[in-house]
């Protein structure tokens, strides 16, 4: 073969693999955070870091050191008692959208919220009690315009500036979890959102870690049932009609 047919063709093949690597960077790769995990929030509070809302749960913006691999748990006092979330910036709550952008194709739209205040009450082994509110108007994403079109769109973070989880039922919690051990619930309540009050039921991770216990946990919601309208934009194209509600709480004794 011709040498210059060899340039010519080794030419082709870098230019397209250029063109992959740049349709990757610019439209198939996800800058959003990882989906809540109870692995994610357990790192959160043994290296002893805040949280940015706008990255993963599982990594910590800053640490003198890596989250050690055992958790070494201060279980003394059970879980029983009086919990309040910390107000630390590990806790935070917020949203998970899939959207279709103009100039960017599909992605995932995640807006946290680290505002949020609440607390937790154990008796004999029993959830007796769980308030969480979150201050929306405090939501952000990577983007600052879908941050802004929120206040006015779709949420409506203006006239509706908190989402508020209250218990209905109590919540028997295993044996293990007195122990350190992760345990799974599920939680009975009433979610307001957007000005909406509706019966819900959440499933959660936890588990009592370092004098803390530690919650996340996630719920499909659909917009309809929150008198939700989708957002819109000139370089939004198409957003779905429903989304997730994803948390992750850190509770100490007050």
């Amino acid at each position: 073969m011709p040498r210059r047919r060899i340039w010519i063709i080794t030419a082709v093949i870098a230019a397209l693999l250029i063109a992959g690597a740049a349709v990757w960077w610019f439209v198939l790769r996800s800058d959003a955070p990882e989906a809540v995990s109870l692995e994610g929030a357990v790192a959160s509070v043994t290296s002893s870091t805040t949280i940015d809302a706008t990255t993963s749960s599982s990594s910590p913006t800053s640490s003198s050191s890596s989250a050690p691999s055992t958790v070494a748990e201060d279980t003394s006092a059970g879980v029983e008692g009086e919990w309040r979330l910390a107000s630390d910036g590990r806790s935070f709550a917020g949203y998970r959208v899939e959207e279709e952008l103009g100039t960017i194709g599909f992605t995932t739209a995640v807006g946290r919220s680290p505002e949020v205040t609440g607390g937790l009450t154990i008796e004999d082994g029993i959830v007796t009690a769980v308030d969480v509110v979150v201050d929306m108007t405090a939501l952000r994403s990577d983007d600052s315009r879908r941050d802004g079109a929120l206040r006015r769109q779709a949420l409506e973070t203006d006239t509706f500036p908190e989402a508020s989880f209250e218990l209905t039922e109590p919540v028997r919690l295993p044996d293990a979890a007195a122990s350190g051990a992760p345990f799974t619930v599920e939680a009975p309540g009433e979610l307001t959102l957007h000005g909406v009050t509706r019966s819900v039921v959440i499933p959660l991770e936890a588990q009592l870690v370092e004098g803390n216990v530690v919650v996340v946990g996630s719920l499909d919601i659909a917009f309809e049932d929150y008198d939700i309208d989708r957002p819109s934009a000139a370089i939004v194209l198409s957003v779905d009609d429903n989304g997730v509600m994803e948390f992750q709480l850190v509770f100490a004794r007050p």
